[in-house]
């Protein structure tokens, strides 16, 4: 049967001499899809099936087995993340991150996030921050979404001091027992960065200070209650101390 799917690869492997096997993330699954020839400079798969293409593929489907690609359109070859070591190291991560996320729960919705994610990063936004909005957005998938709406412990909206990853969101001052004291624009960035639409930002101004503290909570949020590991998360703390 030969269909058309756009999607996104996400990894791709070596087959034989000349040819590769892809793995290609779209809204309904992720396929895997043999290129013939595709390791060939001349070859016209050689652009469109490398790791972080955006293209239309036709394919001759097969549901329980390797599909077959007949023919490729490159929607986006996401150029300025490729020239950037930052935007790959953060971009390489999502990657991976979304993959599993999305082996563990397939909503088209995830799809749309990480196309989204990729967008922003290549237009030039933050790729720390667009990450943690995307990182952020995908904890309800996993089932272990903070409490962002009000205090943790006693429900109260009103008089937050700060949030807690061992906690598991927002604490008041009613039943603050000497936690990490954060800033008011971190607690009030993460909540706006949960709710935003990504496809939608235009604007990202954010301190030093509220970007760090952000990551900070998000990174040990991840670490206690995911059970993720990403290879590529050594590439990205690399980046970023350099």
């Amino acid at each position: 049967m030969y269909k058309k799917v756009e999607g996104v690869v996400v990894s791709e492997y070596p087959y034989e001499e000349s040819s590769k096997i892809i793995k290609v993330l779209t809204k309904d699954n992720i396929i895997s899809i043999i290129a013939k020839g595709a390791k060939k400079l001349k070859s016209p798969f050689f652009a469109g099936t490398s790791v972080l293409s955006h293209c239309l593929f036709n394919i001759s489907y097969k549901e329980n087995g390797l599909s077959r690609l007949t023919d490729i359109d490159i929607l986006n070859d996401f150029r300025n993340i490729r020239k950037d070591i930052s935007k790959i190291s953060y971009s390489t991560y999502i990657t991976e991150l979304v993959t599993k996320v999305y082996n563990h729960e397939k909503n088209k919705n995830i799809y749309e996030l990480y196309l989204q994610s990729l967008n922003k990063i290549n237009e030039g936004y933050d790729p720390m921050v667009i990450t943690d909005i995307l990182r952020l957005k995908l904890l309800e998938n996993l089932g272990i979404k903070p409490v962002i709406d009000n205090c943790i412990e006693c429900g109260n909206k009103n008089y937050i001091v700060t949030i807690s990853s061992y906690h598991g969101g927002l604490i008041c001052q009613n039943c603050y027992r000497g936690e990490k004291i954060v800033s008011p624009k971190t607690i009030k960035l993460l909540r706006m960065l949960y709710y935003v639409d990504l496809g939608k930002i235009t604007k990202l101004d954010i301190s030093d200070l509220v970007k760090s503290e952000i990551n900070e909570f998000i990174n040990d949020y991840y670490e206690r209650y995911s059970g993720i590991y990403l290879k590529s998360n050594i590439i990205v703390e690399k980046n970023k101390n350099s």
